[in-house]
């Protein structure tokens, strides 16, 4: 029989709803983000960085762009005969066929996966966040503590403490309780959502809790291998973490990659992101071009001026034009003439000439506020905006759109256009 130490299972199936019109067509992992990379790179990269040579992905909502980025694992070093990365989306059994429908449940559902490598240890990770992790140090910590299920965990502020699971721990950092988004907490120990369990304990606290609907780690299995009296600890992680679920942290992870110093930084030799290259040519940079702090992908061709920006790979930027603070991502084409200012533009986006983007006073946006907000623009893939149009803050733009409509060539602040097809 096959054995590994560690295998770990990778939760790539969330649609991130949060993340709005950039995730109608494909799943959250699978979002452009640090100008080539895509979330799920990080993760990945983690793996095999730290000596973790199986994983096996679990995918669900719209995995078609997932599925083609990872493909057999090649850039990460995980094309392995023994091992290497698989893809797991839900299938049909014999008896019964269900999607994923929790967290842990997902796992569950792929017992016969993990019972293949017969391993030690598994663990659970998201595909959703941005940082850096040695998964081998958490590992002998695990080892050393004689943990069963070992839970990594950061220190947040007190006030931010009540949007996390939290965790009350002993001297040792053996955890005595935990409170799922507590009103007042006890702690400001935030669980990350990642787990390293021995696979005995996993195997035993799936099965137990298999009829549970929407079967989830936080709320289920580990109270369940904490009321069995397994030894539980907290693991710290002092370093970035970025969970970009929403537009606004999505936002502002990629704005932090071009600090003068920055606090996540891609170019460190020792931990490389990897990703799928695809074969580009350099940029082009015309000498009319401005270009202040930014990331340019490959393939890039500039003509106008780019302020505090990432800009993916095979992007056009056409002469006169003027980006601040903007995400643009691969393969966006804008014209002549334009100004963007806090806009997250999508990719295989095309923009006229004269587009002025980002102008005019705030106003909350009227469909999803919570979604659209903070001054930014936002336009889903694929879409067009006809020349000399004017968009204001807060606003949303999917699918192919003409003059009619718009009111006299503009959005204000705070609409929502969505073209029939696409839905937010």
């Amino acid at each position: 029989m096959i054995k590994k130490e560690m295998i770990a299972m990778l939760l790539a199936g969330g649609q991130g709803s949060r993340l709005g019109v950039l995730t109608l067509k494909m799943a959250k992992p699978a979002v452009a983000f640090g100008g080539k990379y895509r979330i799920i790179d990080f993760p990945l990269s983690n793996c095999i960085n730290s000596g973790v040579d199986t994983v096996g992905v679990l995918t669900q909502y719209q995995p078609l762009r997932l599925n083609t980025h990872i493909g057999i694992g090649i850039p990460w070093d995980l094309d392995r005969n023994i091992g290497g990365v698989t893809v797991l989306p839900p299938y049909e059994k014999s008896t019964s066929s269900q999607w994923y429908t929790g967290t842990a449940n997902a796992i569950f559902q792929n017992m016969d996966y993990m019972e293949t490598y017969n391993p030690e240890y598994v663990l659970i990770l998201s595909g959703d966040h941005i940082y850096k992790m040695d998964y081998e140090v958490m590992l002998d910590f695990h080892k050393q503590n004689k943990a069963e299920v070992t839970i990594a965990t950061m220190a947040v502020p007190l006030e931010e403490a009540k949007r996390f699971g939290i965790l009350i721990t002993d001297e040792n950092r053996k955890i005595v309780d935990f409170e799922e988004k507590p009103e007042n907490p006890r702690s400001n120990l935030a669980s990350m959502g990642i787990y390293i369990f021995n696979w005995k304990t996993l195997k035993e606290a799936l099965i137990a809790k298999a009829e549970q609907p929407a079967l989830d780690f936080g709320q289920h299995v580990i109270p369940y291998c904490h009321e069995k009296g397994a030894p539980l600890y907290a693991y710290e992680y002092n370093g970035y973490w970025k969970d970009v679920g929403t537009l606004q942290s999505y936002w502002e992870a990629n704005m932090e990659l071009i600090d003068i110093v920055p606090e996540f930084n891609l170019y460190e030799e020792y931990w490389k992101i990897y990703t799928r290259s695809l074969t580009l040519p350099p940029q082009y940079i015309s000498s009319e071009s401005v270009i202040e702090k930014s990331i340019i992908g490959e393939g890039t061709t500039i003509y106008g001026q780019i302020y505090n920006s990432v800009i993916g790979c095979g992007v056009t930027v056409g002469a006169g034009t003027v980006i601040r603070d903007s995400i643009i991502m691969n393969e966006a084409v804008i014209g002549d003439g334009c100004e963007i200012n806090k806009g997250i533009i999508a990719e295989n986006v095309l923009i006229g000439n004269s587009v002025r983007l980002g102008i005019g006073e705030e106003v909350p946006n009227e469909t999803h506020p919570h979604i659209y907000s903070h001054g930014m623009v936002t336009v889903g893939e694929k879409s067009v905006i006809p020349e000399g149009v004017t968009v204001g803050k807060n606003t949303v733009i999917a699918g192919v759109t003409n003059y009619d409509d718009y009111t006299d060539k503009s959005l204000a602040g705070g609409k929502t256009l969505i073209k029939a097809g696409d839905e937010s």
